[in-house]
């Protein structure tokens, strides 16, 4: 069999032969090159939508393949233990070029050709497709015609990408094919002015710093022709000073700033699955970007270099920082670790660290109560206030938000630290090692002896700094630290249970704050809907769960007082989440804390020296006005704020 593809200039010859001729119809001529909107809509509107076409018969009949090709071509995809399309079939054999295959697959579909160079996309259609997946999937918004997107597409017959944008959308999608090798620029050009759509970290941006040379798109293209034209020589790239690989991590990182992202998570397989890249945002794992597998070892060892490690050392993790003004022109401090994994690799987190800023204390999500009563135990001159929750909740955040308001001249604040996220100045920070000695309580006995007013201990981990933070808030200072505990009842029964003194414990304790953090629902896309009655009874019995009365009267009671007081006109009202583009299709932006605040009363002291169990307490804070994470979190559902999938999801345990 002849394997070699037809001539170029053979495949226009062609096309007039590649119609629905069999099927009576008047041959097409070449679809013409469009370069504005109403050249562009005209063709689509000229040209129905079809299937895809038997490509091989209509090859046969165009004359570009012979029939024993075709059936050649045929023993080949049916040998595949995998189903292979035909024209996929076609490339792989040699018998047409991939540039050849989109051509004749175009004219025969009626896809119109573009010439994007002098074509200008309209706002509207960027608007409606997230930055991240238009520079991810190559794929670039045109216009927006009546219920129909118009995009640009190397690959008009991409299934799954014209599906997922149908379903963000909620748009017909039409494809349409550009010239070869514009479709970069392009996208380039569409999002360099506002690169995601969204505000960066304030402060963050360097505005000295030169813009970004290339898009995301143009960089991971690079780097897939980079890595397929040297293979395992693009390891080699990595210390030389302007390249697509330093470029595209500085891009990665700097777009991470951009989306708000806490964490960036590389994960390496073994060719040839590629490298994977996603971002934690809103407390939420999205898929950024995919890197081909033979850059994997070169991406690392460029992580590596940056936070100074050993890149030598492959099978024992390392933690390292890095400095991004050092690369990218942002302040911003990143905390990285490298894992080792299977068959030898290495995966790579990085946290972001700087240029985060402590919120004020009314900016975290404390309702108004909760508010009031943080303050009046802030206030006290002496004593310890815990903040509790699993990993990742805000306890740091919040700690931080209180100091912000305790940082005055007259006071001398010490705080331990580990790792320290936020600074302030004005307070004196100190970083623990526990691997020369500097813990927790290290640094507790020496900050007693350094004229401390308020110390702030990043967490209390065992025994002797509970016991020192005791000793220390019954001397005459104010002490805050984290726990990792579900609730603030069960945060006393923990410090009981390691060993600490009820006595000296109960005497000392101002109160425990509880929080979880909740996706707060995107203000520009999120839309109110009025309850029913059916629908207030069952939050209200939601509500109402941990209460011992939960009858009609008091479903009743709750339902009038929630009318009174977050209603409009008497009318409760929930947001339902959509997605735009502000949310990057999520429906949700940004998120705030939800709280349980008990506040050390004399019956609760009384059951801490008694040693009574987390129910007992739990009643005594309830009693003495502790409204629970769940109450809190179905008040905040109320206000608009969140939705109830959420506080569920977040109070579940």
């Amino acid at each position: 069999m002849d394997a070699s593809p037809p001539e170029h200039d053979t495949v226009p010859a062609a096309l007039d032969a590649l119609s629905p001729a069999r099927a009576g119809a008047t041959p097409r001529s070449p679809v013409p090159l469009c370069g504005d909107p109403e050249s562009l809509w005209g063709a689509l509107q000229r040209a129905p939508e079809r299937h895809a076409p038997h490509l091989g018969e209509a090859l046969v009949e165009a004359g570009v393949l012979g029939r024993p090709q075709l059936y050649e071509a045929l023993r080949y995809q049916a040998a595949q233990p995998t189903p292979m399309p035909i024209g996929e079939v076609l490339v792989q054999l040699g018998l047409l070029t991939p540039a050849q295959l989109r051509v004749l697959l175009a004219h025969w579909m009626g896809v119109p050709a573009l010439d994007l160079g002098a074509f200008q996309p309209e706002a509207e259609a960027l608007s409606r497709v997230n930055v991240l997946m238009a520079t991810r999937e190559g794929v670039l918004p045109l216009m927006v015609r009546g219920d129909t997107l118009v995009v640009a597409m190397n690959d008009p017959w991409d299934q799954r990408l014209l599906d997922m944008l149908r379903f963000s959308t909620e748009l017909r999608v039409r494809p349409v094919l550009p010239q070869p090798g514009t479709l970069g620029p392009a996208l380039a050009r569409a999002y360099r002015t506002t690169p995601h759509g969204g505000a960066s970290r304030e402060g963050t941006r360097d505005a000295s710093a030169p813009p970004a040379a290339s898009s995301l798109f143009e960089l991971t293209e690079e780097l897939k022709r980079l890595s397929a034209e040297s293979g395992d020589a693009v390891v080699d790239v990595v210390s030389e000073s302007d390249n697509t690989l330093v470029r595209l991590v500085n891009r990665l990182i700097a777009d991470a700033i951009d989306l708000r992202a806490s964490d960036i998570h590389i994960e390496t397989y073994e060719a040839p699955q590629p490298v994977r890249v996603r971002m934690r945002v809103d407390g939420e794992l999205r898929r950024y970007l995919e890197l081909p597998a033979r850059v994997r070892y070169a991406l690392v060892a460029r992580l590596k270099i940056m936070a100074d490690l050993d890149i030598s050392e492959h099978r024992r993790p390392q933690d390292g920082k890095v400095d991004f003004a050092r690369f990218g022109g942002q302040r911003m401090e990143l905390r990285m670790v490298t894992v080792p994994t299977h068959g030898g690799l290495e995966d790579v987190v990085l946290r972001l660290l700087g240029g985060i800023k402590p919120l004020p204390l009314e900016s975290i999500g404390l309702s108004p109560a909760n508010l009031a009563a943080l303050r009046q135990l802030m206030a006290k001159p002496h004593g310890l206030l815990l903040i509790c929750g699993p990993t990742g909740c805000g306890k740091t955040t919040t700690l931080h938000s209180v100091m912000r308001e305790l940082n005055q001249d007259q006071r001398k604040i010490w705080t331990a630290e580990d790792p320290v996220e936020i600074t302030q100045a004005g307070l004196r920070q100190v970083q623990v090692n526990p691997r020369i000695g500097w813990t927790f309580a290290a640094a507790m006995r020496t900050f007693l002896r350094a004229d401390p007013d308020i110390i702030m201990i990043g967490e209390m981990r065992d025994e002797e700094t509970a016991r020192i933070a005791v000793e220390a808030s019954l001397t005459g200072h104010l002490v805050m630290s984290t726990l990792h505990t579900n609730s603030a009842p069960e945060s006393v029964t923990r410090l009981l249970e390691i060993g600490l003194d009820p006595f000296m414990f109960s005497d000392s304790l101002l109160g425990v704050l509880a929080q979880r953090l909740v996706r707060r629902l995107c203000p520009d896309c999120s839309v109110a809907q009025p309850m029913d009655q059916r629908a207030e009874r069952s939050l209200a019995r939601l509500y109402l769960q941990a209460e011992p009365e939960r009858n009609d009267d008091a479903i009743d009671e709750l339902v009038a007082d929630w009318r009174a007081r977050l209603g409009q006109h008497g009318v409760l009202h929930t947001r339902q989440r959509h997605g735009c583009q502000a949310c990057a299709g999520t429906g949700y932006r940004g998120r705030l804390g939800i709280h349980e605040l008990a506040v050390a009363s004399d019956p609760l002291r009384e059951l801490i020296r008694h040693r009574a169990s987390a129910q007992a307490m739990f009643g005594a804070a309830r009693a003495g006005g502790m409204r629970t994470l769940r109450q809190d979190g179905v008040e905040k559902v109320l206000l608009g704020l969140t939705d109830l999938p959420e506080v569920l999801a977040a109070t579940s345990s």
